[in-house]
């Protein structure tokens, strides 16, 4: 039995000695850890040159783009002026053919002795005013038996209402309102029933 025991403590002490190298093989592992932070070093100078280097071009594309949106801000801004400055250009050129039988008109209007004939000349003019009008997006707002709205019309006078079904309804249309594709340029002035 005592050679078991023997053998027991052999065992331990076996044990003992291999549980000491393995912790002096984790302490110089670690040693040599400690020794390779100087090539760590290096690494994280590297990083950093690379680190720096990356900084640089991030820079150089803001800038980049930081001037091209200044240029694409300035031509948006020289275009926007050019269309405010030119922008009527499409509906003068349409109206100028009224100026045209306008100028006509005059001219031939102290030769005229019939007063019919001028009258229809210049409801032919007028007819074809509002014809390119219309096709430039301009239409009339229209007041005839209207109710009175406040975002097409303006009041300038109010009326004691002839019946009570024209309380509140448009009597007269002094001053002819006009929109511009759906959006008012001019409201209507107009009398309201009381």
């Amino acid at each position: 039995m005592k050679k078991e025991e023997d053998m027991n403590e052999e065992e331990l002490k076996a044990k003992q000695e291999c549980e000491l190298d393995e912790t002096s093989n984790t302490q110089a592992s670690e040693k040599t850890e400690t020794d390779e932070q100087p090539e760590k070093t290096l690494s994280v100078e590297e990083k950093l040159a690379e680190a720096e280097e990356k900084i640089a071009e991030l820079q150089d594309k803001y800038l980049r783009q930081v001037a091209e949106f200044d240029n694409y801000r300035k031509r948006t801004i020289k275009e926007k002026a050019e269309l405010i400055l030119n922008g009527g250009e499409k509906t003068i050129t349409a109206i100028l053919p009224i100026l045209d039988d306008m100028e006509r008109a005059l001219k031939n209007m102290g030769k005229m002795e019939d007063v019919t004939a001028v009258t229809e000349g210049v409801d032919l003019i007028f007819q074809k005013f509002v014809k390119i009008l219309s096709e430039q997006g301009v239409k009339k707002i229209e007041t005839e038996n209207a109710d009175f709205d406040i975002n097409l019309h303006e009041a300038i006078a109010q009326l004691p209402a002839p019946t009570d079904d024209l309380k509140g309804k448009i009597l007269d249309c002094v001053k002819t309102g006009y929109t511009l594709n759906e959006k008012v340029i001019r409201h209507a002035q107009v009398a309201v029933g009381l």
